[in-house]
């Protein structure tokens, strides 16, 4: 499999059986798969989607939405239970054309991809359980 380093954007080839091993960038030496969400932009996100062979689950964003805020915690519990999923913020506010992109008309809104086709998607705030069975439903794991 190949998963681009969150940090460098450094492309690196990782035997699927040491995925859940917690790999390391080859390059400079950062977790693969942090098991906290990472910041999406309009610069990082093309190499992002087109190269990495997980799912990326994105929750589009906005400082100043209450929902957001609340739900946030929640996606990053999910996030630690899950090293066979990259999970994403990309703040709308910060990256206008990503938004625009994603047709988002409310927020929070979550897009499962895998690479550039896009899986699922819904909008609203979701605790950690009903995250948790909306991504596996979709995972179908």
């Amino acid at each position: 499999m190949i998963i681009v380093c969150p940090s460098c954007l450094a492309k690196n080839r990782v035997p699927e059986e040491k995925i859940e091993a917690q790999p390391s960038c080859g390059q400079c030496h950062q977790p693969l798969i942090p098991l906290a969400p990472i910041d999406l932009n309009e610069q990082n996100f093309s190499q992002f989607i087109t190269h990495s062979d997980l799912p990326i689950l994105i929750d589009l964003w906005a400082e100043w939405c209450g929902p957001c805020k609340m739900m946030a915690p929640h996606f990053s519990a999910v996030a630690k239970q899950n090293p066979r999923v990259i999970f994403a913020k990309i703040n709308t506010e910060e990256s206008p054309r990503l938004s625009s992109a994603f047709h988002v008309r409310s927020i929070p809104t979550l897009v499962l991809m895998n690479k550039t086709n896009e899986i699922a998607r819904i909008s609203g705030a979701l605790r950690s359980s009903e995250l948790q069975q909306w991504l596996d439903q979709h995972l179908n794991v």
